[in-house]
């Protein structure tokens, strides 16, 4: 298939011009639009947006469907197209603190496949002092089970493993096992100091989850676990761009910090895709209001939030320009995983994972391994050769 007509993200900025050649699920080319080629061409609406599939790290649910009430790969997929509508094309279906049976089923039903590329464990192993709205009760240390149970299933999954945890909760000689056995570390929902920040980073931690939020604020004489993050340059760094979890200030302050580094994270729940006013976690109710997602008591609930309304709100709360924002959806967070040479970028050799969307970054449809998701709106024909 040759896709013709749109502009390209390409480096952050747009390229006119020229097409996308894809080929059994794989970007082979980018070329000028008067290449000749064979097959299948697609004239794609004028003014259209052509961008890499969104890639999310941390999705506990949506369309109706929350991954801790069904830790399972088919729930996964039914989280994954419903974010797929809405632009994003790859997800890490996240689970949340849980008993001990849970987390174990969650690892031992993954699997990867539909747009489901790994999966997130956002806890157990938090501070008792910061778990927003996880489950203090189930805030626990890791023992040789869960160490056990994390390694199997890096061992076989063939995707991400990503760990959220408290380094002041987890030792060092424990991360670096885990880290050896490939499953990457986020550090959240944690108290901890500077000093043990740096030297969990040191023992293999590479990330923050949903920075400034479940996490000290900066202190004159305790800077803690964000001026860790603000300071390291190897570190990648989600945000919630809201608007409601960050103070707009905030999120400019980190960009001038990590350009490059950051990355655009839903934290979306159950209701995220569907016009649902309620949803229940874990035993309690949880609200829909005014953007919010909130438990009786006030306490933020994850993000009334999908990947592409985090870019259209950076944009604007981040004075980012759009080709920036997408990557900071896309790109970024594939590097991060250690997947960027295959999803992301629209590039020769990377899977045809993309969106299209109208200038004003409506979702018209997506692609999945070449497929496209949406209704037809294709102009189609043949090449002949001649372009």
């Amino acid at each position: 298939m040759f896709l013709t007509g749109g502009a390209i993200l390409q480096n952050g900025a747009w390229l006119e011009g020229h097409a996308v050649l894809v080929d059994r699920g794989r970007i082979v080319a980018i070329l000028p639009d008067s290449a000749s080629v064979l097959g299948a061409r697609a004239k794609l609406p004028q003014g259209s947006l052509l961008a890499p599939g969104l890639v999310d790290v941390q999705v506990n649910g949506g369309g109706g469907i929350l991954f801790n009430d069904a830790p399972s790969f088919e729930a996964a997929r039914q989280i994954a197209r419903a974010h797929r509508r809405l632009g994003t094309t790859a997800i890490l279906p996240t689970l949340i603190t849980d008993t001990r049976a849970v987390f174990a089923e969650a690892a031992a039903r993954a699997e990867i496949g539909e747009g489901v590329i790994g999966i997130h464990f956002e806890g157990p192993f938090l501070s008792q002092a910061r778990p927003g709205v996880h489950q203090a009760t189930l805030i626990r240390r890791p023992d040789e089970n869960d160490l056990a149970c994390l390694e199997a299933l890096a061992a076989r999954l063939g995707g991400p493993v990503l760990l959220t945890l408290a380094p002041e909760t987890v030792e060092g000689a424990v991360l670096r096992r885990l880290r050896a056995a490939g499953i990457l570390l986020s550090a959240g929902h944690s108290a901890a100091d500077f000093e043990r920040c740096e030297a969990a980073i040191a023992d293999g931690v590479s990330g923050f989850t949903h920075l400034f939020n479940a996490m000290p604020p900066m202190a004159a004489r305790a800077p803690g676990i964000a001026a860790a993050a603000l300071l390291n340059p190897t570190t990648w760094c989600g945000v919630i761009a809201d608007g409601i979890h960050i103070h707009p200030a905030m999120l400019r302050l980190l960009l001038a910090n990590r350009p490059g580094k950051v990355m655009l994270v839903s934290d979306a729940m159950a209701p995220a895709g569907t016009d649902d006013a309620v949803f229940q976690l874990q035993g309690r109710t949880v609200f829909r209001r005014e953007g919010r997602l909130v438990t009786a008591d006030g306490t933020l609930a994850g993000a009334d939030l999908c990947l592409m309304e985090a870019v259209r709100r950076a944009v604007r709360l981040m004075g980012v320009n759009v080709g920036q924002a997408l990557g900071m959806a896309s790109e970024v967070p594939a590097a991060f995983l250690g997947i960027g040479d295959r999803l992301g970028r629209i590039a020769p050799g990377c899977r045809a994972d993309m969106v299209l969307l109208t200038e004003d970054l409506s979702v018209i449809g997506t692609w999945l391994h070449g497929a496209w998701q949406g209704e037809p709106i294709f102009e189609e024909g043949r090449g002949d050769g001649r372009g």
